[in-house]
């Protein structure tokens, strides 16, 4: 096979993954219409249309997903050979690719990479921060980190961090004006501080547990967010009750800028996990990510 047809099959699977050229491009290293133009011709050759092209959009069509189904493993293989070849160096080399929680990369993953980094300068860790559970496989990641209860059952999962807790909170100009709730029902009758997910779109129902008896608590507040780092603003100005991670706000409980309340409805839950596809083969500066990474109480 020519060599210009195997550049542009890599070319059409940055593309299909990707589902941009722009994004594809980027990441190939070329400008968008010359990949454009290498589709066109690819498809030329082969006498079928690969991919629909919108304004806003591209996705393989029917002979294109048959396509990438096709060679999308083959392809993979070499890339997994290739990156294999860093054992023969004297420390192993390579770019790992990560997706994390804000709060996972924050508190977690940048702590163990921070170490790792000046012993194995030939690795590259690529953080991607995103709380909308990205899909690592479809994502092209060599792993994600979520929380423990959030990982798919096929996935290989290890514990990476200490259990969590949340915090129900208040400033005390908030609660001089309204009694402090003593049973998570009672929070219909204060102003919370909701959190959209970027996910479902939803609003987070906040979770309580006590004595094994759980409850899921569906609040309502003059305020609504996308990021707890703004939870905890609006808490400490007075707006309402919050719900975060209790480090979140560690500082702010000991300055006595919040109150913590509820505390005996919040137990510890098993925190942030590092997981990864059974079937990937991966490569030594994997190995070495996973090890810097492995919670060891």
């Amino acid at each position: 096979m020519p060599r210009d047809s195997l550049n542009d099959l890599a070319a059409f699977l940055a593309v299909a993954r990707e589902r941009s050229f722009t994004r594809a491009a980027a990441k190939l290293g070329v400008s968008p219409s010359a990949l454009s133009h290498a589709m066109r011709g690819l498809e030329e050759r082969l006498g079928v249309r690969l991919l629909t092209r919108t304004t806003r959009s591209v996705a393989p069509t029917e002979a294109g997903e048959r396509l990438l189904d096709c060679i999308g493993p083959h392809f993979e293989g070499i890339e997994a050979e290739l990156a294999a070849l860093s054992e023969l160096r004297a420390k192993p080399a390579g770019t790992v690719r990560i997706t994390a929680l804000d709060h996972a990369a924050e508190t977690v993953l940048w702590p163990a990479v921070e170490r790792l980094l000046p012993e194995y300068p030939d690795i590259v860790v690529e953080i991607s921060v995103d709380n909308a559970l990205t899909d690592i496989v479809e994502g092209r990641f060599d792993a994600g980190i979520r929380l423990g209860e959030q990982v798919a059952r096929d996935m290989i999962a290890m514990p990476i961090g200490p259990p969590l807790r949340m915090a129900c909170v208040g400033a005390p100009t908030y609660l001089a004006q309204a009694p402090a709730p003593v049973e998570p029902q009672d929070l219909a009758g204060h102003a919370c501080i909701n959190l959209r997910f970027a996910t479902s779109g939803g609003l987070y129902a906040w979770e309580f547990e006590k004595d094994g008896r759980e409850l899921r608590v569906r609040v309502e507040g003059p305020l609504i967010v996308n990021d707890p780092r703004l939870i905890r603003r609006a808490a400490v100005a007075g707006v309402g009750l919050g719900f975060l991670p209790e480090d979140h706000v560690r500082d702010d409980l000991a300055a006595g800028r919040l109150v913590r309340l509820l505390e005996d409805w919040t137990p510890p839950f098993p925190g942030y996990h590092l997981y990864y596809p059974s079937r990937r083969q991966h490569s030594p500066a994997f190995a070495v990510v996973l090890e810097a990474l492995r919670y060891r109480g």
